[in-house]
């Protein structure tokens, strides 16, 4: 997969939804890090903390939106 600001988001959405399913079960997040993160992203602690924080669903969103509406300014040349 390419690194870029979009992929970026996708994984850390994919984290994010892991993460909620666990709490649901009642897991906590070390153990949902320890058990089900670390080997499958390979990510530090650290930075699962950091994807946790980020409003990945909006972010993809707007950047979605601005790409669009880029595309759509350059057909219109």
């Amino acid at each position: 997969m390419a690194y870029n600001k979009k992929n970026r988001l996708k994984r850390i959405i994919e984290i994010q939804n892991i993460v909620l399913e666990y709490q649901k079960q009642g897991l906590p997040n070390k153990k949902i890090y320890e058990l089900h993160i670390r080997n499958r992203f390979r990510i530090s602690k650290r930075t699962f903390d950091e994807y946790l924080g980020i409003p990945a669903k909006r972010d993809l969103k707007e950047l979605i939106k601005n790409e669009k509406a880029t595309q759509n300014k350059n057909n219109t040349r």
